[in-house]
């Protein structure tokens, strides 16, 4: 089930989303009190990008109690050596140094040799996604199949221009990635995939009602029973 909201503004789009991850955090707290039992943490798949920044900043800014939760990254660049564009930096810079999460419940695509027992990021409680100008979603690019996992992928031409924003020049964009499949981020129990600009408007309605293909990956949401977008202009 698709569930669609138009948001006014970045900044609501933001809130609306914070609120979702609040919702997670407390609902975990509050099932914990009501019996006095052990319950499990909260699970997060987390995204990088233009489009969460404002999102993290929000959730940095409620103050929320983070000490049991555990987050998976959807990718990092193979080459981890570019400190500065890491995604483990950009987590680190907008999010996790400004919260109280635990450092061992911190998870990147390059930690999948400790999980031989289960996929990466299997079954978490929210996964939180953008979506790219070709429809990848993480670094699943047009033609990944809908049954792959966590695993080293080549970043299409059209990925490494609209990431080169990022970086001194395009020659400066790593190539390759690795990144959570699509299988274990279906496996998530609630979906929420962002979106901000125009520019993302056509690929969003391709991905979100036109054909289920793996040449559009985000498309694959569509067979998901709990899924929520937020989309602004």
């Amino acid at each position: 089930m698709l569930e669609i909201n138009k948001c006014k503004d970045y900044q609501e789009m933001s809130d609306a989303v914070a609120d979702k991850v609040e919702k997670q955090l407390l609902k975990k707290s509050e099932y914990c009190l009501s019996d006095n039992t052990w319950c499990d943490d909260s699970r997060f798949i987390l995204p990088t990008g233009s489009t969460p920044i404002g999102l993290y900043k929000e959730l940095v800014n409620r103050d929320l109690d983070w000490s049991d939760a555990i987050t998976y990254n959807l990718d990092e660049y193979l080459d981890n050596t570019i400190h500065e564009q890491s995604y483990f930096h950009f987590m680190n810079e907008n999010l996790f140094k400004h919260i109280n999460i635990d450092e061992d419940n911190i998870w990147f695509p390059y930690d999948i040799a400790v999980w031989p027992d289960k996929e990466y990021g299997e079954n978490v409680d929210l996964c939180l996604l953008g979506i790219g100008s070709n429809g990848h979603i993480a670094f699943n690019e047009p033609g990944s199949s809908f049954e792959s996992k966590t695993r080293v992928v080549d970043l299409t031409e059209q990925t490494i221009q609209d990431n080169s924003r990022f970086f001194p020049s395009i020659d400066d964009v790593p190539t390759k990635a690795i990144t959570m499949g699509l299988k274990p981020i279906m496996s998530s129990k609630k979906i929420i995939l962002m979106a901000n600009g125009k520019h993302k408007k056509d690929i969003l309605h391709k991905a979100l009602y036109g054909e289920i293909t793996e040449d559009v990956p985000a498309s694959i949401l569509q067979t998901h029973t709990n899924v929520g977008v937020f989309y602004c202009d």
